[in-house]
């Protein structure tokens, strides 16, 4: 033992300056650099997000087409607002005076074009009127000033509302508005309790978390020269995920390196010898997981959604960042510290007749909760995985009563919204659809003729051309003798008898399509409900065509790491009954519990791309020790030593990242929270049982056979491919340079 710590001490003498120091502080200093640049750009993301609708249409859709028309017939990109102002009985012909003096005070904002109204309903109970909203101006502050000015100007005791597209998209801005700093405050307070109780450590929690969030100042520093550069299109939707995925996947790559390094440190007295073999032993692991996390990501590029386009790279881009972070700064501060990273609990040095114990059954120097999860897999692999399929295959009996079929608008914001109000204010004295006509784009020789059938179609209340002059959209319902006619075109205002995003009024738009169609087979119908109808529609689209494709994509990362193709076929069939599952009982969680009335036709899409890519991260860190477990002792010896020394990290990872998911939930729009709670209780249920009991049992019932067609399918060790003695041979070789 003597001749061994003196040989340590010598090498540890031999290790240049420049390894031992100048390059952990180099590294270090870049970051702080990163991070100092990086921090305050986070508050100017608002300068290159957007959350009106063009950012989340669908590319090639019928009703993206249409919005390009509508452009053409207005001078301005001019969003409208639409003001409601309701009484419990009948407007008084005083009322209605000091009412129409609004429109004096709501044109003086100087918000836009010409005020409409006002428009009494024929019930007499409320009055409407239509506010153009110019592009110049931010729709939120102008949302808050009509507000004001309408809340102050109505008569007292009447309920004042501003809804519309306008309306809506103020009060969903607003409920944004917590990603800049509630969502981290959450998200971060979480995982550093978690951290505290993993590590029973002050200083080691301050320095993962620091890596997670030098991560996300990077990643937020190049996402913003994306989209300042329009490459990419931001809005808060990405930018709430991006938050949340850089923390979580930076804290579970930085859990596995640090494992590694506490692992090298009871191996050496020298620092940088356990830092240099701790990276060596989790680069590729991490390299594959953030990999596979990346492809994954960057297949949603495939989809027609714009949101989901934009979310890929966004995304990708944080993953990047969270594997340059955990590969480059955890290790220079795990050099600089050292076993003070650990402190009050550093690791000790094992003597070397202690450090690889002689492996007969796998449960050889185990102890606790992974010695007695290791024994019972041993004792019934077969009765294990049989019974974890069949939990999973009844949880996934739920996914029948997912109803990923949109939701109306006015759902998707949770908290108190005036807009929501004012839709229902709308609905109660109006009709349903006036304040988001549909709109039909015709050929000018069929105007006439497209005008009758519109008409006369189902759901249809009332119809009109759009006159020259007319604000589209916000026109006053007439049938104007001179329409405006823009290459050929015109426009045809028609309002549903239904409100704009519910279900009856996107089967209105269906069946107006066949009409129109049928008498000009160039006219497009376009408007708020046609492009719900066609969001849903290219949702259900993406998700035939994107999940074959990330399947094929982590099939083949697993395959080049683990060499075999048994085993990564059985992970990835594994992490999608998984996903199954969480999906089967997040549908009953929404329809029984919550009492959500559907969920957005993105979440599936969403939830298998986090859940897959990233359940198939703990089998990349499990299997991938197991291997090097493996070619040292066997594979079923090596299968539970790989399960008890992967079991605590990978435990603590799945919660880490559990947790930061869930904290999505606290901002207020239904399709995060949704998200937040499949993915959070997806990884649970993978950390949990898929990969504690369902992936080893199955391996350890299958043998050698889990690596065919590779080396060790055919059984026994291959000492020939074990590592050196860590903390000694690799800084010699570094030092001989």
């Amino acid at each position: 033992m003597e001749g061994i710590m003196k040989h340590q001490t010598a090498a540890k003498e031999r290790v240049p300056f420049w390894l031992r120091w100048l390059i952990p502080v180099i590294l270090v200093l870049t970051w702080l650099g990163l991070a100092g640049i990086g921090g305050p750009t986070f508050g100017r993301l608002e300068e290159v997000s957007s959350n009106d609708q063009a950012s989340f249409l669908p590319a090639s859709a019928e009703a993206t087409e249409a919005q390009d028309w509508q452009a053409k017939f207005r001078d301005s990109d001019e969003v409208p607002g639409i003001i409601v102002i309701e009484n419990s009985a009948a407007f008084t012909p005083a009322q209605l005076g000091e009412v129409a003096g609004l429109r004096t005070k709501i044109e003086e904002l100087k918000l836009g074009s010409a005020v409409i109204g006002p428009i009494p309903s024929e019930d007499g109970k409320a009055v409407q009127f239509v506010a153009p909203i110019g592009g110049s101006v931010e729709v939120k502050e102008a949302v808050k000033e009509l507000r004001d000015t309408v809340s102050e100007g109505a008569p007292e005791g009447m309920q004042t509302y501003v809804t519309g597209p306008a309306g809506l998209a103020a009060d969903l801005t607003a409920a944004f508005g917590g990603i800049d700093g509630i969502l981290l405050l959450v998200a971060l307070s979480a995982v550093f309790v978690i951290l505290l109780i993993v590590y029973r450590s002050l200083l080691l929690p301050i320095m993962v978390l620091l890596t997670s969030v030098f991560a996300l100042c990077a990643a937020i520093l190049l996402v913003f020269g994306m989209a300042k550069a329009g490459w990419i299109q931001l809005n808060g939707q990405s930018q709430g995920i991006l938050s949340i995925l850089v923390i979580g996947a930076a804290t579970d790559y930085a859990l596995l390196f640090v494992a590694r390094f506490r692992e090298a440190l009871t191996h050496t007295t020298n620092r940088t010898s356990a830092v240099i073999t701790a990276w060596k032993a989790s680069f590729e692991p991490i390299l594959a997981s953030g990999a596979t996390v990346i492809i994954a990501l960057l297949c949603l590029l495939f989809s027609d959604l714009n949101s989901n386009k934009a979310l890929g790279p966004v995304a990708a881009a944080g993953i990047v960042c969270s594997l340059f972070a955990a590969l480059t700064l955890l290790p220079a501060l795990m050099a600089l510290l050292g076993r003070a990273a650990f402190w009050p609990f550093r690791p000790k040095l094992v003597p070397a007749d202690e450090r690889e114990p002689e492996l007969v059954t796998g449960l050889e120097g185990q102890k606790g909760l992974w010695r007695a999860t290791g024994s019972l897999v041993s004792r019934r692999p077969r009765t294990i995985w049989i019974g974890s399929v069949l939990l999973l295959v009844v949880a996934s009996a739920g996914v029948l009563q997912l109803k990923a079929n949109g939701v109306p608008q006015t759902d998707v914001i949770l908290t108190a919204s005036n807009a929501v109000d004012g839709q229902d204010a709308l609905a109660r004295h109006f009709d349903a659809g006036s304040g988001s006509p549909a709109v039909v784009v015709a050929d000018q020789a069929k105007a006439q003729e497209v005008l009758d059938v519109v008409k006369k179609a189902d759901g249809v209340g009332d119809a009109y051309l759009l006159a020259q002059g007319s604000v589209p959209i916000t026109g006053a319902p007439g049938a104007p003798s001179d329409p405006d006619v823009r290459e050929g075109k015109v426009l045809i205002n028609a309002t549903l008898n239904s409100a704009a995003d519910s279900l009856e009024a996107e089967e209105a738009v269906k069946a107006l399509r066949t009409d129109v169609k049928a008498v000009d087979s160039g006219a497009l119908v376009g408007g708020v409900t046609a492009t719900a109808l066609d969001t849903n529609t290219t949702a259900q689209r993406d998700l035939v065509i994107i999940i074959p494709v990330v399947l094929v994509v982590i099939l083949f990362i697993l395959m080049l790491l683990l060499r075999s193709i048994v085993a990564p076929v059985l992970l990835v069939l594994s992490v999608v009954l998984s996903y199954a599952a969480a999906m089967g009982v997040s549908a009953l969680v929404f329809n029984n519990l919550l009492g959500f009335p559907g969920a957005d036709a993105t979440v599936p899409l969403f939830g298998f791309v986090f859940l897959v890519a990233l359940g198939v991260d703990y089998n990349i860190f499990l299997m991938s020790r197991v291997r090097e477990e493996s070619i040292k002792h066997g594979t079923r010896p090596g299968i539970l030593r790989g399960l008890g020394v992967t079991g605590g990290v990978i435990t603590s990872a799945g919660v880490v990242l559990a947790a930061t998911f869930a904290a999505l939930g606290v901002i207020p729009i239904m399709f995060l929270v949704q998200l937040a709670f499949i993915v959070a209780f997806g990884v649970l249920l993978d950390t949990v049982l898929v990969r504690s009991l369902l992936v080893p049992a199955l391996a350890y019932d299958l043998g050698p056979k889990i690596w065919w067609p590779g080396k060790l399918a055919r059984g026994g060790t291959e000492p020939a491919e074990k590592p050196q003695e860590p903390g000694v041979e690799p800084l010699e070789e570094v030092s001989s340079r």
